[in-house]
């Protein structure tokens, strides 16, 4: 929690401490930000529902997060084949 900001931080678990690049762009699943409770699709969905930011990395993880209409294929970053969605409720 940031003052009233909820930031979830969630990344598939194969990703953890991987670095990925696509020109200048770096995505770096630190396990310093990305680590900590493991969960399945509808744990990860209670998690987003309750956060006011979301940070998704990873196939199942942002998979899980648009299925659920959380977010839209268009809005996927995609670095070096990595899925990257960011999503921010106002």
């Amino acid at each position: 929690m940031q003052g009233e900001e909820i930031l979830l931080a969630a990344c598939d678990k194969d990703l953890l401490g991987k670095k990925f690049k696509k020109g200048e762009i770096c995505l770096s699943v630190k396990r310093s930000f990305y680590q900590g409770e493991t969960t399945d699709g509808k744990g990860l969905n209670i998690q987003i529902m309750r956060s006011t930011i979301a940070n998704l990395v990873g196939e199942r993880t942002v998979n899980t997060a648009i299925d659920n209409g959380f977010g839209m294929e268009e809005d996927v970053l995609w670095v070096d084949g990595i899925p990257h969605l960011q999503i921010v409720r106002m």
